[in-house]
């Protein structure tokens, strides 16, 4: 089948099987291998990518899904200057970077800020349950992404809000 969709700001078209996942398609047909293969069943976020907005496991997502969708990767999300104050954030609150849960920590803050500038602990903590993240504490990831949003309201407004 063909299918058109939106990647990291690009309009693409491919032509795949209907079940072929998403994951399987970054990785293969685009080179994008930010998104890592893990447990293949959606709970470790090793392979999170943003769909339509939202953090979603690429394993999970099968191709006839993807049409008229817009995916961000973290290839793509890697240009911002949003990603850039994550970063600046994790980095200050100490979050450690072991390369494969990476992905899904930068993107579940993003899905996150981008829905709330200024989310509560239990917001935060929501938003990383789809994140098995073993290498950071997670009252480090909350100090990062509530320093993330400090960062980007500085950014964005010259101030703290």
């Amino acid at each position: 089948m063909t299918i058109g969709f939106i990647l990291n700001g690009e309009d693409v078209v491919i032509r795949t099987e209907a079940d072929t996942r998403l994951l399987d398609i970054l990785r293969e047909i685009f080179n994008l291998l930010g998104a890592k293969c893990g447990c293949l069943t959606g709970i470790c976020g090793l392979c999170s990518v943003i769909f339509n907005g939202n953090v979603a496991p690429a394993c999970l997502i099968p191709a006839f899904r993807i049409r008229g969708c817009e995916i961000i990767t973290i290839e793509g999300f890697s240009q911002t200057d949003e990603y850039q104050d994550i970063l600046r954030g994790f980095s200050q609150a100490g979050v450690e970077n072991c390369g494969y849960c990476d992905a899904g920590k930068i993107l579940a803050a993003e899905a996150l800020l981008e829905k709330i500038s200024r989310p509560s602990k239990t917001d935060i903590t929501a938003a990383f349950n789809g994140i098995r993240c073993r290498c950071t504490e997670p009252d480090r990831l909350v100090e990062g992404v509530l320093l993330t949003a400090d960062i980007r309201q500085r950014r964005l407004y010259g101030r703290s809000a």
